[in-house]
Protein backbone atom coordinates (compact mmCIF):
# COMPACT_ATOMS: atom_id res chain seq x y z
CA UNK A 1 0.00 0.00 0.00
CA UNK A 2 1.27 3.38 -0.81
CA UNK A 3 0.11 4.82 2.42
CA UNK A 4 0.53 8.29 1.27
CA UNK A 5 -0.82 8.42 -1.78
CA UNK A 6 -3.54 11.16 -2.00
CA UNK A 7 -6.44 10.25 -3.73
CA UNK A 8 -7.92 13.95 -3.91
CA UNK A 9 -7.89 15.57 -6.72
CA UNK A 10 -8.72 12.36 -8.87
CA UNK A 11 -11.79 11.45 -7.32
CA UNK A 12 -15.26 12.67 -8.13
CA UNK A 13 -16.20 15.33 -5.14
CA UNK A 14 -19.79 16.39 -4.38
CA UNK A 15 -20.34 19.71 -6.45
CA UNK A 16 -20.34 21.94 -3.20
CA UNK A 17 -19.91 25.65 -4.03
CA UNK A 18 -17.14 27.73 -2.01
CA UNK A 19 -16.62 23.99 -0.19
CA UNK A 20 -13.37 22.28 0.61
CA UNK A 21 -13.63 18.88 -1.96
CA UNK A 22 -15.68 16.03 -0.37
CA UNK A 23 -15.41 12.43 -1.12
CA UNK A 24 -18.77 10.46 -0.66
CA UNK A 25 -18.19 7.30 1.16
CA UNK A 26 -21.08 4.59 0.82
CA UNK A 27 -21.21 1.17 2.96
CA UNK A 28 -23.62 -1.69 1.06
CA UNK A 29 -24.37 -4.63 2.83
CA UNK A 30 -24.96 -7.26 0.37
CA UNK A 31 -25.59 -10.41 2.37
CA UNK A 32 -24.09 -12.67 5.16
CA UNK A 33 -20.70 -12.90 3.50
CA UNK A 34 -18.19 -11.94 0.62
CA UNK A 35 -15.70 -14.42 -0.95
CA UNK A 36 -13.08 -12.19 -1.90
CA UNK A 37 -10.75 -15.00 -2.73
CA UNK A 38 -9.00 -14.26 -6.09
CA UNK A 39 -11.16 -11.02 -6.49
CA UNK A 40 -9.64 -8.40 -9.08
CA UNK A 41 -11.49 -5.17 -9.19
CA UNK A 42 -8.70 -3.12 -10.13
CA UNK A 43 -5.08 -2.49 -8.62
CA UNK A 44 -4.85 -3.93 -4.80
CA UNK A 45 -4.24 -1.17 -2.41
CA UNK A 46 -4.48 -3.50 0.47
CA UNK A 47 -5.22 -7.41 1.02
CA UNK A 48 -6.85 -6.94 4.83
CA UNK A 49 -9.42 -5.90 3.67
CA UNK A 50 -9.01 -6.37 -0.02
CA UNK A 51 -9.25 -2.85 -0.97
CA UNK A 52 -9.03 -1.82 -5.18
CA UNK A 53 -8.62 1.27 -6.50
CA UNK A 54 -11.10 1.37 -8.84
CA UNK A 55 -12.10 4.08 -11.52
CA UNK A 56 -11.27 7.32 -9.38
CA UNK A 57 -12.37 5.81 -6.12
CA UNK A 58 -11.69 2.93 -3.73
CA UNK A 59 -13.24 -0.39 -3.42
CA UNK A 60 -13.15 -1.97 -0.17
CA UNK A 61 -14.55 -5.32 0.11
CA UNK A 62 -15.21 -7.21 3.64
CA UNK A 63 -15.80 -10.61 3.86
CA UNK A 64 -18.58 -10.43 6.34
CA UNK A 65 -20.80 -9.55 3.12
CA UNK A 66 -20.25 -5.24 3.41
CA UNK A 67 -18.77 -3.18 0.14
CA UNK A 68 -17.27 -0.07 0.77
CA UNK A 69 -17.34 2.62 -2.20
CA UNK A 70 -15.67 5.42 -1.73
CA UNK A 71 -15.46 8.40 -4.19
CA UNK A 72 -17.32 6.52 -7.09
CA UNK A 73 -19.94 7.76 -9.29
CA UNK A 74 -23.28 5.91 -8.29
CA UNK A 75 -23.16 3.98 -12.13
CA UNK A 76 -19.84 3.01 -11.27
CA UNK A 77 -21.20 1.45 -7.78
CA UNK A 78 -24.26 -0.20 -9.59
CA UNK A 79 -21.68 -2.19 -11.72
CA UNK A 80 -19.50 -2.97 -9.39
CA UNK A 81 -22.04 -4.22 -6.78
CA UNK A 82 -23.54 -6.38 -10.02
CA UNK A 83 -20.17 -8.19 -10.34
CA UNK A 84 -19.60 -8.88 -6.67
CA UNK A 85 -23.44 -10.81 -6.74
CA UNK A 86 -21.86 -14.09 -7.56
CA UNK A 87 -19.50 -13.85 -4.22
CA UNK A 88 -21.94 -13.19 -2.29
CA UNK A 89 -23.85 -16.02 0.81
CA UNK A 90 -26.88 -15.37 2.11
CA UNK A 91 -28.08 -12.26 -0.18
CA UNK A 92 -29.76 -9.44 1.27
CA UNK A 93 -32.76 -7.75 0.12
CA UNK A 94 -33.28 -4.94 0.21
CA UNK A 95 -29.48 -4.36 1.32
CA UNK A 96 -28.71 -2.58 4.06
CA UNK A 97 -26.42 0.77 3.59
CA UNK A 98 -25.10 3.76 5.27
CA UNK A 99 -23.50 7.03 3.35
CA UNK A 100 -20.58 9.41 4.97
CA UNK A 101 -18.45 12.23 3.43
CA UNK A 102 -15.21 12.82 3.95
CA UNK A 103 -14.42 16.75 3.93
CA UNK A 104 -10.60 18.36 3.20
CA UNK A 105 -9.24 20.46 6.25
CA UNK A 106 -5.86 20.79 5.55
CA UNK A 107 -5.03 20.77 8.90
CA UNK A 108 -3.78 17.60 11.16
CA UNK A 109 -5.28 18.97 13.85
CA UNK A 110 -8.05 19.91 12.71
CA UNK A 111 -9.43 16.46 11.53
CA UNK A 112 -12.71 16.36 13.95
CA UNK A 113 -16.20 14.62 13.33
CA UNK A 114 -19.23 17.06 12.99
CA UNK A 115 -22.62 15.40 15.21
CA UNK A 116 -24.25 14.46 11.74
CA UNK A 117 -22.14 15.86 9.36
CA UNK A 118 -18.85 15.52 7.20
CA UNK A 119 -15.96 13.90 8.54
CA UNK A 120 -13.15 16.67 8.44
CA UNK A 121 -9.34 15.12 6.87
CA UNK A 122 -6.02 16.57 6.55
CA UNK A 123 -5.99 14.86 3.67
CA UNK A 124 -7.49 12.08 1.77
CA UNK A 125 -4.90 9.17 2.14
CA UNK A 126 -5.71 5.44 1.61
CA UNK A 127 -5.17 4.53 5.32
CA UNK A 128 -7.56 7.39 6.29
CA UNK A 129 -9.73 6.82 4.33
CA UNK A 130 -9.76 2.63 5.01
CA UNK A 131 -10.32 4.03 8.92
CA UNK A 132 -13.66 5.41 7.48
CA UNK A 133 -14.39 2.30 5.39
CA UNK A 134 -13.60 0.28 8.07
CA UNK A 135 -16.29 1.87 11.19
CA UNK A 136 -18.48 2.44 8.50
CA UNK A 137 -18.69 -1.08 7.15
CA UNK A 138 -19.11 -2.06 10.90
CA UNK A 139 -21.80 0.41 11.38
CA UNK A 140 -23.84 -1.26 9.10
CA UNK A 141 -23.33 -4.77 9.83
CA UNK A 142 -24.28 -3.67 13.34
CA UNK A 143 -27.46 -2.24 12.05
CA UNK A 144 -28.47 -5.40 10.54
CA UNK A 145 -27.80 -7.53 13.36
CA UNK A 146 -30.05 -4.69 15.42
CA UNK A 147 -32.99 -5.38 13.12
CA UNK A 148 -32.16 -9.35 12.97
CA UNK A 149 -32.24 -9.41 17.23
CA UNK A 150 -35.25 -6.63 17.54
CA UNK A 151 -37.29 -9.01 15.32
CA UNK A 152 -36.77 -11.66 17.46
CA UNK A 153 -37.11 -10.02 20.70
CA UNK A 154 -41.07 -8.93 19.23
CA UNK A 155 -41.46 -12.49 19.35
CA UNK A 156 -40.00 -13.56 22.07
CA UNK A 157 -41.75 -10.46 24.72
CA UNK A 158 -45.00 -11.67 24.68
CA UNK A 159 -44.67 -15.26 25.64
CA UNK A 160 -41.95 -13.70 28.57
CA UNK A 161 -45.11 -11.43 29.01
CA UNK A 162 -47.14 -14.18 29.53
CA UNK A 163 -45.00 -16.75 31.62
CA UNK A 164 -44.54 -13.58 34.28
CA UNK A 165 -48.42 -13.06 34.09
CA UNK A 166 -49.45 -16.32 33.96
CA UNK A 167 -47.10 -18.49 35.07
CA UNK A 168 -47.53 -20.66 31.81
CA UNK A 169 -47.62 -20.76 28.48
CA UNK A 170 -50.67 -21.45 26.23
CA UNK A 171 -48.55 -22.02 23.18
CA UNK A 172 -48.01 -25.59 22.49
CA UNK A 173 -45.12 -27.56 21.14
CA UNK A 174 -44.65 -26.16 17.70
CA UNK A 175 -45.08 -22.80 18.69
CA UNK A 176 -42.79 -23.09 21.48
CA UNK A 177 -40.19 -24.86 18.91
CA UNK A 178 -40.54 -21.99 16.28
CA UNK A 179 -39.36 -19.50 19.29
CA UNK A 180 -36.50 -21.85 20.09
CA UNK A 181 -35.20 -21.87 16.06
CA UNK A 182 -35.69 -17.79 16.36
CA UNK A 183 -33.23 -17.24 18.91
CA UNK A 184 -30.61 -19.95 18.17
CA UNK A 185 -30.61 -18.52 13.92
CA UNK A 186 -30.23 -15.14 15.28
CA UNK A 187 -27.79 -16.33 17.78
CA UNK A 188 -25.74 -18.03 15.16
CA UNK A 189 -25.97 -14.66 12.61
CA UNK A 190 -24.76 -12.70 15.11
CA UNK A 191 -22.33 -14.34 17.36
CA UNK A 192 -18.88 -13.75 16.70
CA UNK A 193 -19.35 -12.39 12.86
CA UNK A 194 -18.13 -9.43 12.82
CA UNK A 195 -15.32 -8.49 15.40
CA UNK A 196 -16.31 -4.93 16.02
CA UNK A 197 -13.86 -3.96 19.05
CA UNK A 198 -10.74 -5.25 16.65
CA UNK A 199 -8.68 -2.24 15.61
CA UNK A 200 -8.19 -2.05 11.75
CA UNK A 201 -4.81 -3.25 10.31
CA UNK A 202 -4.17 0.15 8.70
CA UNK A 203 -3.46 1.35 12.54
CA UNK A 204 -0.86 -0.68 12.91
CA UNK A 205 0.74 0.79 9.80
CA UNK A 206 -0.30 4.40 11.25
CA UNK A 207 -0.95 4.58 14.58
CA UNK A 208 -0.74 8.54 14.83
CA UNK A 209 -4.16 7.86 12.94
CA UNK A 210 -5.26 5.94 16.68
CA UNK A 211 -6.99 9.21 17.22
CA UNK A 212 -9.25 9.69 14.51
CA UNK A 213 -9.96 6.25 14.20
CA UNK A 214 -11.50 6.61 18.13
CA UNK A 215 -13.57 9.19 17.34
CA UNK A 216 -14.54 7.04 14.12
CA UNK A 217 -16.28 4.50 17.37
CA UNK A 218 -17.57 7.21 18.92
CA UNK A 219 -19.37 8.54 16.08
CA UNK A 220 -20.84 5.87 15.44
CA UNK A 221 -21.26 4.54 18.94
CA UNK A 222 -19.48 0.65 17.71
CA UNK A 223 -18.88 -0.21 20.99
CA UNK A 224 -21.87 0.70 23.21
CA UNK A 225 -23.76 -1.19 20.03
CA UNK A 226 -22.06 -4.14 20.78
CA UNK A 227 -22.27 -4.33 24.31
CA UNK A 228 -25.90 -3.94 24.10
CA UNK A 229 -25.99 -6.48 21.11
CA UNK A 230 -24.90 -9.10 23.52
CA UNK A 231 -26.53 -8.48 26.32
CA UNK A 232 -29.85 -8.85 23.90
CA UNK A 233 -28.32 -12.15 22.40
CA UNK A 234 -26.96 -13.58 25.76
CA UNK A 235 -31.42 -12.93 26.98
CA UNK A 236 -31.96 -14.45 24.04
CA UNK A 237 -29.95 -17.54 24.40
CA UNK A 238 -31.01 -17.66 28.23
CA UNK A 239 -34.80 -17.37 27.05
CA UNK A 240 -34.06 -20.35 24.00
CA UNK A 241 -32.61 -22.70 26.68
CA UNK A 242 -35.73 -21.69 29.37
CA UNK A 243 -38.27 -22.79 26.45
CA UNK A 244 -36.17 -25.88 26.37
CA UNK A 245 -36.48 -26.51 29.92
CA UNK A 246 -40.04 -26.36 29.87
CA UNK A 247 -40.32 -28.83 26.47
CA UNK A 248 -38.43 -30.63 28.60
CA UNK A 249 -40.97 -30.60 31.47
CA UNK A 250 -44.00 -31.25 28.71
CA UNK A 251 -42.68 -34.07 27.70
CA UNK A 252 -42.03 -35.50 31.01
CA UNK A 253 -45.41 -34.74 32.35
CA UNK A 254 -46.42 -36.28 29.50
CA UNK A 255 -44.42 -39.72 30.33
CA UNK A 256 -45.11 -39.33 34.03
CA UNK A 257 -49.23 -39.22 32.94
CA UNK A 258 -48.37 -42.22 30.44
CA UNK A 259 -46.79 -44.25 33.19
CA UNK A 260 -49.87 -43.57 35.68
CA UNK A 261 -52.35 -44.66 33.08
CA UNK A 262 -50.67 -47.57 32.47
CA UNK A 263 -50.47 -48.25 36.13
CA UNK A 264 -54.09 -47.86 36.61
CA UNK A 265 -54.65 -49.50 33.41
CA UNK A 266 -52.67 -52.89 34.95
CA UNK A 267 -54.71 -52.72 37.95
CA UNK A 268 -57.76 -52.94 36.65
CA UNK A 269 -57.57 -55.47 34.24
CA UNK A 270 -56.08 -57.45 37.91
CA UNK A 271 -59.30 -56.65 39.69
CA UNK A 272 -61.61 -57.70 36.69
CA UNK A 273 -59.54 -60.94 36.55
CA UNK A 274 -59.55 -61.33 39.94
CA UNK A 275 -63.42 -60.77 40.61
CA UNK A 276 -63.69 -63.03 36.84
CA UNK A 277 -61.66 -65.74 39.03
CA UNK A 278 -63.77 -65.43 42.07
CA UNK A 279 -67.04 -65.75 40.28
Amino acid sequence: MNSDQPVVGTMPTLPKQDAAPTLRIRAVMLGDRINASGLELGALVSSTPATFRVHAGLAVVFRYGVVVLIGLLPSEEKVLIDSLKSRVTGELSPYEEEIAHAQLCHDENAEAIQPGGPIHLSKFSDERLLLIADALAKSTSLARDERRVAAVFDVIEPFARELAEKGRTSRRRKGILQLIGNALLVQQRVAGRVAVAEKPDALWEKPQLDRLYARLEDEYELKERLDTLERKVTAITETANALTEIIDTQRSLRLEIAVVALIVIEVVIGCIQIFAGIH
